[in-house]
């Protein structure tokens, strides 16, 4: 076969279904094969940093990879800042650049798009990905591809590869066990005895344990686990919490569910039952200081707990590597464990509403309203975005038939809008987005082509002037401004609905009249100059607390 249908052939097989990208003279020909009729659906943005954010949109929601096609050099450098984003949050996505051809090297001159060296793009992308190739041998193409998609899948990580514009047309061999293969791809493996003695001792401990809790990270998402996590937590009847980047990765109208757990600044009922548990149980949860809420893991984390993640399991402290977590959630689901039926109850930080409708809104009645407009409408999903609507979005709590996506950890700015693109191409749910303007401004202009792919997201836009987030603790407001834009107006200018609100009563018809266009909509929410969510309070309060410690040491 030619190298560039063998591509088109083989993502196809894998079931993808979804190209996004930008052309570009140097990858040009590859990207018009992709789009050839019985080719790949071709979704164009306008910059390639949104582009990447909508892929990993669409592999977040569908646990499909997603596939991006750029240029060489303009289009790859502008794509890393996403990909990082996938590599840190565990996003299986596939990286296709363009770049020059064998006679243009041969010349020994520069080349346009070229940084330091025509192999700088690669070196780049090897810092970001599992696994990064430049396929410039027809003998070895077909193998090529094969690993670098196949470790993508089996660390659920970006890809990388790099088909100069004089190789797309190149006749490469194909393996016969490729031609034979029905397109399934393999999880990681466990070794069975480790796997056994893993899933023996875990059991002994539950057993003996009075008050234990399980906490769900973010494999549990990108390993396809929450139906199987569901029915372990059912069987064993404890309270489930989920970390911050694993939101959405366990129901959260689930009578087991108690909320979100971010360390120290957790919901107080959340917080005291995890310094109560004598045995917690990690499932996929990576430590990071989001995930603790910015502070050192407390005790039980380290001496009574059994910590699942990166094909390992720490039993207090007998470590057990080579083993999955697709196995040991499936063996531990198979295991003779005692039940331990608890009530639980769901906690939040939102306290109770005021009861004036037409009072000045602030973020946590933005977070209280979403949640009236999510009970009623049940086939939703959130993407937040980074800053305060990160935060803001722990609050959040989405139906059992929706989703909930939100840059967790990595925490890039300009997540949300395309991200939200990417989701709802892949899974037709219609996305609301909560963002702020400081987001806005940087990617939410990519939302102007919702329209050309028949796209609805409603678009929460918490408008306080700048990037709120730092007020608090920034000397010189004048570094976090930014210009007022008339996003209700753009929102008409652009082929959607648009919505200017300052009050609770307001917001609240707003949210109403949103769904029934079959555009998108903006509401964008005018808030105060200082107005946080309670959870963004709290963090702060508590990152300038321990920096006041660390200071008087």
């Amino acid at each position: 076969m030619k190298l560039g249908d063998y591509l088109v052939a083989y993502l196809k097989k894998i079931g993808v279904s979804h190209l996004f990208g930008i052309p570009g003279d140097l990858v040009i020909n590859l990207f018009l094969k992709f789009g050839r009729p019985r080719g790949l659906k071709i979704i164009t943005l306008s910059h390639e940093p949104g582009v990447g954010f909508a892929a990993d949109g669409y592999a977040r929601s569908t646990g499909r990879i997603g596939a991006i096609c750029v240029t060489y050099g303009a289009g790859g450098h502008n794509m890393v800042n996403p990909v990082a984003g996938s590599f840190s949050e565990r996003v299986p996505i596939l990286v296709i650049s363009g770049g020059p051809g064998e006679e243009e090297r041969k010349l020994g001159v520069l080349i346009h798009h070229q940084a330091k060296v025509i192999e700088s793009q690669l070196h780049i992308y090897r810092e970001v990905t599992c696994a990064a190739k430049i396929i410039n041998d027809p003998q070895r193409a077909a193998i090529d591809i094969d690993e670098v998609i196949r470790s993508i899948w089996l660390n659920q990580q970006p890809g990388y590869l790099e088909i100069h514009r004089d190789m797309v047309e190149q006749e490469i061999p194909v393996p016969k066990q490729i031609v034979s293969w029905n397109g399934d791809l393999p999880y990681p493996q466990s070794d069975r005895h480790k796997l056994d003695e893993a899933v023996r001792d875990t059991a002994e401990r539950f057993n003996r344990a009075h008050h234990p809790l399980v906490l769900v990270g973010i494999e549990a998402y990108r390993f396809k686990l929450a139906k199987e996590i569901v029915k372990l937590v059912e069987k064993i009847g404890v309270p489930c919490c989920t970390s911050v980047l694993a939101k959405g990765a366990f129901p959260m109208n689930h009578p087991l569910y108690m909320g979100v757990y971010i360390g120290a600044i957790s919901p107080s009922r959340i917080r005291k039952r995890v310094e109560k548990a004598d045995l917690i149980i990690g499932l996929g949860m990576l430590l990071t200081d989001i995930e603790l809420g910015g502070g050192q893991p407390p005790e039980a984390l380290r001496h009574r707990s059994i910590w699942a993640v990166e094909n390992r399991v720490n039993v207090s402290f007998h470590t057990y590597t080579d083993v999955t977590l697709r196995d040991f959630v499936h063996g531990l689901v198979r295991a003779e464990l005692k039940p331990h039926p608890e009530k639980v109850t769901y906690s939040d930080n939102l306290a109770k509403p005021q009861s004036d409708p037409d009072r000045r809104v602030r973020v946590a009645d933005v977070l209280r309203e979403i949640n009236r407009f999510l009970a009623a409408h049940k086939k939703f999903m959130v993407v937040a975005e980074s800053g305060d609507s990160l935060f803001g979005g722990i609050d959040v709590k989405v139906g059992d038939d929706g989703l909930y996506l939100a840059q967790g950890f990595y925490a890039s700015m300009g997540f949300a809008v395309p991200g939200a693109l990417g989701a709802q191409i892949g899974t037709d749910l219609q996305p609301l987005v909560l963002t702020g303007d400081g987001g806005f401004q940087m990617t939410g202009v990519e939302i102007a082509h919702a329209p050309r792919y028949k796209l609805n997201p409603i678009v929460v836009l918490l408008n306080n002037g700048g990037w709120g987030i730092f007020r608090p603790i920034a000397k010189r407001h004048d570094l976090l401004a930014l210009p007022s834009w008339r996003y209700a107006e753009l929102a008409r200018l652009w082929g959607g609905r648009g919505f200017r609100v300052e009050t609770v009563a307001q917001l609240r018809r707003a949210l109403d009249e949103a769904p029934k266009s079959s555009s998108f909509a903006i509401i964008e929410v005018m808030i105060g100059y200082r107005n946080l969510s309670p959870i963004t309070i709290k963090y702060i309060r508590a990152s300038a607390k321990k920096a006041q410690i660390k200071s008087q040491a």
